[in-house]
């Protein structure tokens, strides 16, 4: 029996650290899920992480607190015992605590999570990993006693080794979660969404051969339609190691030999080629196979590049027909998790007729950008640098790069994703061009085949928006937010407004809307309700028509979703309201307005 918090998951064997490389692809290894009902300790005080001098347990020698770890492992029946796992309420994996019970509805801090497990070992050679697809916002995690490693970053995926700490019975796998909002935090403190905390995504162990295939690329090679290029990269790889890659719809059957780390770089040219769109989501087969294993993979193939003012998928000219989404089940109240929310938020997207949506803003779960390749839908993946980021600090930056990474690594063998961005409505100043410049280098060095985009800001001048932001020469597509008529402006002349946007490139309107509440009704003057919603975006929409070099647009936002900053009585209540479609699912007459809209532009764009 696991009796406290305070146990032998704090008196450690070696701690093997930070979260090891990301093993991609997890839906086509040998896996077995740990999600399920998990007990959990509620410890706002961190009671199971310090002692009564504030001092971490995981950080002291086992011997310099003898009596305790004595008391612990002994039948000693003075033992003072608190905290008992196993009698205390569960929580169902993957799913956020806040929306499980109502005395978390509003909780930031520590909660201490347990799963007990068996595990049968196929093959004695093979190796274990504990994988996790997110876990809000710091995890420390422990197994059998072992302290794994810690990650932070609350919508990206980890993974440790447990090979040598998983047992054929009684395992015990703790994990100190930790949702507190804090300054050097990405996002950092100030956010208008809500703060789920738990662990949010998918729990699994994933079985390996010793030498295993870690990682891998497979695209087109930039500027080119007819040669497939890319890497892969193999764990504990022998000298020579054979690498072969298959297509077989395509007849291609590759062999390469690794080089002495593993790593092989191949390019081959390829024949009739059916190219990915959202009209035409063709995927095929791949495979990469070793001695020790086959990995498969579905992956389409598309190229994705900017000319002047033009956005071109696979050398034709699109204007991106979008939509932004929240990794929430609107109708749930609660933190999206698993395919059938996906498949709810893009189908949604497509009756609104969009081929592009923006996920913002931040990661989100794997299911959507899966589902995305398999239905034809353009993705704008983002990492959380939102706001007010601590720019001079470099260890934020690294926790962006870090974010940046394991978001890119995971999503860039997906057809679907055409963007990565950089940031969202960061306030410009020389600190702040500098961090941004630093994430799209780093993002270069992984992937040079996608469009570099942020979500920016305009300003009014001499009766002019002007988009002018430095940070735009480095994008490839100038997007911005803009919210005439809500937070400012006139709609009346919003058709009328001018613009000069200083670089000739590519815009997009990565945001812009108001809020109505579904039900309420009333004059097009009215605020809160679906005709004023209504007339404002008709009025937006005229406006954007003759916005220079206009590509696409993504209004704020699909569905009504949680935020702690939105209290208006009655209209709001913990909710924004923007959504096109309200969080019991009814469409506002908003969402009629835009899919209008998009009949039109899809006509224009054949």
């Amino acid at each position: 029996m696991l009796k406290t918090i305070l146990l032998k998951t704090l008196f450690l064997l070696p701690f093997i650290g930070l979260s090891q490389d990301l093993l991609i692809n997890t839906h086509n290894r040998n896996t077995t899920t740990l999600n399920g009902t998990w007990h959990y300790i509620v410890d706002p005080y961190e009671t199971g992480y310090y002692n009564y001098r504030y001092q971490p347990y995981d950080q002291q020698e086992k011997n310099s607190n003898s009596a305790f770890y004595n008391n612990y492992h002994t039948d000693n029946k003075m033992e003072l015992v608190e905290y008992d796992f196993d009698k205390s309420s569960t929580l169902l994996v993957p799913g956020d605590w806040n929306t499980q019970d109502d005395k978390l509805f509003y909780y930031e801090g520590t909660i201490w999570y347990k799963r007990s497990f068996d595990y049968k070992i196929s093959d004695t050679t093979n190796r274990l990993f504990i994988y996790f697809g997110a876990i809000n916002y710091k995890a420390e995690v422990y197994l059998n006693g072992t302290k794994l490693g810690v990650h932070e970053g609350g919508f990206t995926p980890f993974n440790f080794e447990v090979t040598s700490v998983i047992k054929p019975k009684d395992n015990y796998l703790v994990v100190k979660v930790d949702n507190t909002r804090f300054k050097e935090a990405i996002p950092t403190i100030n956010t208008d969404w809500w703060n789920y905390g738990g662990i949010t995504r998918d729990v699994k162990i994933i079985e390996e051969p010793t030498t295993f295939i870690q990682d891998y690329s497979l695209q087109l090679k930039k500027g080119s339609k007819k040669i497939i290029n890319g890497t892969v990269k193999l764990n504990n790889a022998k000298p020579n190691e054979i690498i072969t890659i298959s297509i077989p719809e395509l007849k291609i059957n590759s062999t390469f030999t690794a080089d002495g780390n593993g790593n092989v770089k191949f390019e081959f040219k390829t024949k009739k080629i059916k190219y990915w769109s959202p009209s035409s989501p063709k995927l095929y087969d791949v495979y990469i196979k070793t001695v020790h294993q086959t990995l498969k993979d579905e992956i389409g193939f598309r190229t994705i590049e900017t000319q002047g003012a033009d956005i071109l998928l696979n050398g034709k000219s699109i204007f991106l027909r979008g939509i932004c989404i929240h990794e929430e089940n609107a109708m749930r109240g609660a933190r999206a998790y698993n395919e059938a929310d996906a498949l709810i938020a893009l189908t949604s997207a497509k009756e609104l007729g969009c081929n592009y949506v923006r996920l913002a803003h931040y990661p989100h779960n794997e299911h959507i950008v899966k589902l995305a390749d398999k239905i034809g839908l353009m993705i704008w993946d983002e990492i959380p640098v939102y706001w007010t980021v601590d720019f001079t600090n470099e260890k934020v930056l690294q926790k962006a790069k870090n974010q940046l990474a394991e978001m890119i690594t995971r999503d860039k063998n997906r057809a679907s994703v055409i963007i990565w961005s950089m940031a969202n409505e960061t306030p410009v100043s020389e600190p702040r061009n500098t961090f941004l410049k630093e994430l799209i280098k780093h993002t270069k060095t992984m992937d040079t085949t996608r469009l570099i985009s942020a979500a920016l800001e305009k300003h009014y001048k001499d009766g002019i928006n002007v988009v002018d932001d430095e940070i735009g020469q480095y994008m490839d597509i100038v997007a911005f937010n803009q919210y005439a008529g809500w937070y400012g402006g006139s709609l009346e002349d919003a058709p009328f407004e001018k613009w000069s946007i200083k670089y000739n490139k590519p815009v997009v309107i990565s945001e812009f809307g108001g809020g109505a509440l579904q039900g309420l009704h009333g004059t097009i003057k009215e605020r809160w309700t679906e005709e004023y919603q209504e007339y404002l975006y008709q009025q937006n929409l005229k406006m954007i028509e003759k916005i220079p070099n206009i590509r696409g647009t993504s209004p704020w936002i699909l569905n009504d979703f949680r935020s702690p900053k939105r209290v208006l009585p009655v209209i709001q209540d913990g909710w924004n309201r923007k959504g096109l479609i309200s969080n019991h699912g009814i469409k506002k007459k908003a969402f009629f307005t835009v899919q209008s809209f998009y009949k039109k532009m899809k006509q224009q764009y054949k």
